[in-house]
């Protein structure tokens, strides 16, 4: 029996797909087990695979394919399948082979060359490639086209129709009204933080951990977790998601809300119509911000919220009674949202998070318009760090290297994540007011409602519409800065006396 040039074509898809997950497997395992030695091989391994995936991809085949199948009576997701694969294609077609190959074995071996790095604390063993990168980076804008700005070109590849237009009038918001509240909020008294810092146990912590993921809902029968020096989620297909965190024993926040964090990655991708549509963009995640927004949600909407630890911290306090036995749930909900400006992003709070962005934008963005060079990133970093945060890295550990993104070639990536977060307000005020006791499940530890509420709002819909699409349909307009400042001056000024 003949198939229809639509079967064809998904057929021709998951092979794509497959090529991507397999080499996104070597990569989980780069990072997870993989012994030091087989870095080398490794990178070859997944320049390979990566190389194969795009040929497959931008093939007369897969574009013959397309153009066919959409002349046959199709479903609405059908349609909507090959017309998004239609502009990929189109987008991809631009690559040449030759410098497919050449990125792809740049940043395979990126991770290597970061890690060594920042493990000796010396930016000099990790900028010849990141130069190297760069150098591409440039050489991708130009091949992908822009009409303003080389670097609008890289950020479209994380967030669809993104630019340094709009990411600036998005940050001159943040600079008008967050960073003078943000200065408000550092003028007060600090809470009580001494217990974040005491012993805990890394397996108590994981055990603790592991239970609020479950009860997020992530599904382990369809995933698990890992230690990663750097915490991240990854999918290998339909029942197959992957996060990674990792730990200290001495600061309770490192690892906890890594596990929400990456979890909320996780659920998003196991909540993806994927069995239906492997390989295609109905079974796709939206957008590198929505995804972000997902991850943001849970970690500090939710489990940052007073309604959870009000709930919960009695049972974390039962596990760790040396450490916590003469700590307030008051106490503890105002230590995990301490305000205080630091070096390391991912353990930044939720206010200085978006200085830590800001300066990574400004230093992509001057990399890629050749303003700046390689050579000057860890003096522009720190006198970032010092204009937007008050503080100066000490070493290229916890400033320039702190971020495995430029190993793996990911500059443009870095403005959607206060992307996410400001999504992340939006969504929860109106997941809010279709949940009239959202606070009470938070509370009780029970998330089935926020769950379900993401499932069919958010999740269900893959890439049929875009950012500002699903944020108009569930709250009747694109992005609003000020859900994000409404959410923030409550919180904390409750928190702060504000």
């Amino acid at each position: 029996m003949n198939q229809s040039k639509y079967q064809q074509f998904k057929k021709q898809m998951a092979k794509v797909a497959d090529l991507s997950n397999a080499s996104a497997v070597l990569a989980w395992d780069q990072e997870t087990y993989m012994p030091k030695k087989g870095g080398d091989f490794r990178a070859q391994q997944m320049a390979t695979l990566q190389t194969m995936a795009h040929e497959v991809f931008v093939s007369e085949q897969t574009g013959q394919l397309i153009q066919e199948a959409l002349k046959e009576d199709l479903t609405e997701l059908e349609r909507i399948n090959l017309l998004l694969a239609q502009k990929d294609y189109v987008k991809k077609k631009k690559y040449p082979a030759a410098f497919v190959e050449e990125m792809a074995n740049a940043t395979a071996s990126g991770f290597n060359f970061w890690h060594e790095a920042r493990t000796k604390n010396d930016f000099s063993l990790f900028s010849p490639l990141l130069e190297k990168i760069v150098k591409l980076k440039r050489e991708e804008a130009k091949i992908l086209g822009y009409e303003a700005h080389p670097y609008d070109a890289l950020m479209d590849e994380y967030e669809s129709g993104l630019t340094v237009a709009k990411i600036d009038e998005i940050f001159d918001d943040v600079k008008k009204d967050l960073f003078p509240f943000l200065k408000q909020v550092l003028a007060k008294s600090k809470p009580r933080v001494d217990f974040i810092h005491r012993h805990f146990d890394k397996k108590k912590q994981w055990d603790f951990s592991e239970k609020m993921v479950r009860k997020m809902g992530y599904d382990f029968e369809g995933g698990r977790a890992d230690f990663a020096p750097h915490p991240f989620c990854t999918t290998f297909g339909p029942g197959d998601v992957r996060i990674t965190i990792r730990a200290s024993e001495n600061y309770y926040n490192e690892m906890f809300f890594a596990a929400i964090h990456e979890a909320g990655h996780g659920l998003y991708e196991q909540g993806l119509p994927m069995k239906e549509h492997y390989g295609l963009p109905m079974g796709s995640a939206l957008s590198m911000a929505f995804h972000e927004s997902q991850s943001r949600l849970w970690e500090n909407n939710i489990f940052r919220s007073k309604a959870f630890w009000m709930g919960s911290f009695p049972m974390l306090q039962k596990d760790f009674p040396e450490s916590l036995g003469d700590v307030s749930t008051e106490e503890f909900y105002k230590g995990v949202n301490l305000v205080e400006p630091s070096f390391i992003r991912v353990e930044a709070d939720e206010l200085t998070y978006h200085a830590h962005i800001y300066i990574r934008y400004l230093i992509e963005k001057s990399l890629i318009e050749g303003s700046i060079e390689v050579k000057d990133v860890p003096k522009i970093w720190n006198e970032k760090y010092e204009e937007y945060l008050g503080i100066r890295p000490a070493n290229d550990a916890e400033g320039c290297l702190q971020d495995v993104h430029w190993s793996f070639g990911g500059i443009g990536y870095f403005p959607t994540y206060s992307l996410g977060s400001f999504y992340a307000a939006q969504l929860m005020a109106v997941m809010k007011k279709s949940i009239p006791t959202l606070e009470e499940e938070i509370h009780s530890g029970n998330f089935e409602k926020a769950l379900k509420w993401l499932r069919e709002n958010i999740h269900v819909h893959g890439r049929k519409f875009n950012s500002e699409e699903i944020l108009t349909m569930v709250s009747g307009s694109g992005l609003k800065f000020s859900y994000f400042m409404d959410y923030a001056r409550k919180k904390y000024g409750e928190i702060y006396g504000i």
